[in-house]
Order: structure tokens, then sequence, then C-alpha cells
């Protein structure tokens, strides 16, 4: 772990919005370097949110061939390959700013 970004991003969608939600799964997903295990994963998620981890899942969603046409020609591509972490957190614990600032700019908007 010497000086390398384990965790990217969080990966906000609607199933993990609602498993973070839950107060039973307390679950939250990552988008998380593909090298890291997920004992790394575990401590990085620790250290920077400061919360007890229960668990680590993780998957590996392989990158997807791409074709369009361009100028009438085809060009081939492919998307990225990512690694998902998902973490679950000890009971009564959670992840304060995993939503980022629109979740609050929503709930300002909410109350007015």
């Amino acid at each position: 772990m010497a000086n390398r970004v384990i965790i990217i991003k969080p990966l906000i969608s609607e199933k993990s919005t609602k498993m973070a939600e839950n107060t039973v799964l307390n679950q939250y997903t990552f988008v998380v370097e593909r090298s890291a295990n997920k004992i790394e994963i575990r401590k990085a998620v620790e250290k920077k949110f400061g919360v007890t981890v229960v668990s680590v899942n993780t998957s590996v969603r392989p990158g997807k061939n791409k074709s369009r046409v361009v100028k009438g020609r085809y060009v081939h591509g492919k998307t990225a390959p990512i690694k998902k972490a998902f973490v679950t957190v000890a009971e009564g614990q959670f992840i304060e700013g995993f939503y980022g600032e629109t979740a609050e700019v929503e709930e300002i908007n909410a109350e007015a």
C-alpha cells in the first residue's frame, strides 16, 4: 500500500443506494484499483472513513467491445474493465458523505 490510490470513487447507483440505506445490509460500493486485494481495501476504507469493516466482497466487470461509424469507417475500441468492492460496515456505523455534495443539495431542496 505504498502511496497508491486503492479507492478510486464510490459507485452510486439505485441499487447501491438501497444497500447503503438498508440498516440490515449496511453495504457500500466502491470502484477500486484492479490490483488491490480485499485486505488492502479493508484497511483503506477503515483508514479513510473511520469505520469498522465486517467483510469485503469484490467483482471484476470485464471491458466490453464497442464499435461505431466515424466518417464512413468503422472504429473499434474497448471500454475499460473495473473492479467493484462491496464493503459491509459494522452494525450501527455508517459512512458519512458517501453520496457526496449532491445528496446534501437534494436534502436542502426537499426541506424548502
